[in-house]
């Protein structure tokens, strides 16, 4: 018997409490504190954005500051509060959430949610990130284009509630899943660098045989568009990829999330792109710190937030989409433009970008040892990717088995009371009979 299932049956014979959020925590707003606030020292301080692309499940520091003046002002969350994103793009990221385990209170911006708590700080985290906790959240989403869950509704959301002691194990146990997970990944983070300083490189090498083409010149540049939600014709069983940012994550795009019907492509107008174009990024917010690019090796249509590249004969789409990934983050940051709700690149100065254009057989020569280098990165069949999905998936099998007790009236049993039970009914039954 696991210690788990000791603490289980000692401190919950009768089943783990289930309780509403409302009951064990405060909710309320964060802040109004914008980016142009940022100092490098003064009042630590968290903006929602930063949620999604700077911080993990828990910190105990925080990558800005602002004035103690304009901290007055603020919403302040305290030591073991946790901090968590209320609007997003997707439904997937919206309600992402930290622990802050600082030892001082840290100012939250807008779109933020304070959850003020009793509990173990870690343990609800690792709750707030399960499948139980998304098909709860998914019901209280709501809008299109920026998905938001009203801080007021987490109150109704319902979760298992063990004693302390019960908490703090199930996070031994999670912890222990996610240090491995983070030490795989920080050396596959090292060795991408590596790849891409040697891709650059390599790319640099050809300037002398290339000609230096502005990315305007590479084949025709196109946009996309999203049939209307409303048409469930264009959306129920589609079999059409239709590209959107949140897909434009890997190097080589395997399938998207969302996919549209003939009736769509017919009625809207929507272009279905041949195999093999590049497509780009060119309004999110992941472009406050990626350029994201993806080749495709298959038809698709596109969102009005992609640009897509068809090359022109003599130019290989696999090495425009090396080149444009190598070149990626200074074409970010000198393309990118300022201000605006959502970040978005100057499309027409993307277009002027030059990269190195060397003759097809070179690009040929130059895409086969890049590709090949990639595969060792990149494929989950290989070394490094292949440890780190399976850890992955193993913590969130774990992590969801852990967090999951069968509900019977007021109380939610225990795993190991469930089992018991099951046992004890199985006897009964052959006794009867």
């Amino acid at each position: 018997m696991s210690k788990l299932d000791e603490l289980l049956r000692e401190l919950c014979p009768d089943g783990v409490e289930y309780k509403k959020l409302g009951e064990i925590a405060t909710i309320s707003r964060g802040g109004n504190f914008q980016k142009k606030d940022f100092l490098t020292e003064g009042v630590p301080c968290i903006h929602y954005g930063q949620i999604y692309t700077k911080y993990g499940l828990f910190t105990d520091k925080t990558f800005t500051f602002i004035s103690e003046e304009c901290a007055k002002k603020q919403k302040m969350a305290q030591p073991n509060d946790i901090v968590m994103a209320v609007t997003s793009e997707n439904i997937e990221d919206v309600c992402k959430c930290l622990a802050w385990l600082g030892d001082e209170p840290v100012a939250v911006s807008g779109h933020s949610a304070i959850i003020h708590h009793n509990q173990n700080a870690k343990y609800l985290v690792y709750y707030f990130h399960s499948q139980m906790f998304f098909a709860q959240k998914r019901k209280l989403a709501h809008g299109t284009k920026v998905i938001e869950v009203t801080p007021d509704a987490l109150v109704d959301i319902a979760l298992p509630v063990p004693p302390i002691e019960i908490q703090c194990e199930i996070v031994r146990i999670l912890d222990n899943f996610t240090n491995l997970t983070a030490e795989l990944t920080a050396e596959l983070t090292a060795r991408k660098t590596q790849y891409g300083f040697y891709r650059e490189k390599l790319l640099d090498k050809t300037k002398i045989s290339a000609t230096m083409t502005k990315v305007a010149d590479l084949g025709k540049w196109s946009g996309g568009k999203t049939p209307s939600m409303a048409e469930k014709k264009y959306w129920e069983s589609g079999t059409i990829p239709w590209v959107s940012s949140k897909d434009v994550k890997q190097p080589i795009l395997s399938d998207t999330i969302d996919h549209i019907t003939n009736a769509a492509v017919d009625e809207a107008s929507m272009t279905v792109y041949p195999a093999g174009s590049v497509a780009i990024v060119t309004r999110s917010g992941i472009l406050r710190h990626t350029f994201p690019v993806t080749y495709i090796p298959f038809e698709t249509t596109v969102n009005q937030d992609i640009k897509i590249l068809v090359t022109k004969e003599g130019i290989s789409s696999r090495y425009v989409s090396h080149a444009l990934q190598a070149y990626g983050e200074n074409i970010r940051r000198t393309t990118k433009k300022q201000g605006g709700t959502v970040d978005s690149l100057d499309f027409q100065k993307v277009l002027a970008y030059k990269i190195p254009v060397p003759p097809l057989d070179i690009q040929n020569r130059i895409v086969n040892v890049l590709d090949n280098f990639e595969k060792i990165c990149s494929d989950l069949n290989i070394g490094l990717p292949a440890e780190i999905e399976a850890r992955q998936k193993q913590y969130e099998y774990y992590r969801d088995k852990l967090l999951t007790f069968a509900e019977t009236g007021n109380t939610i049993q225990s795993r190991a009371e469930q089992s018991r039970a099951e046992q004890s009914r199985a006897e009964q039954s052959r006794a009867e009979h």
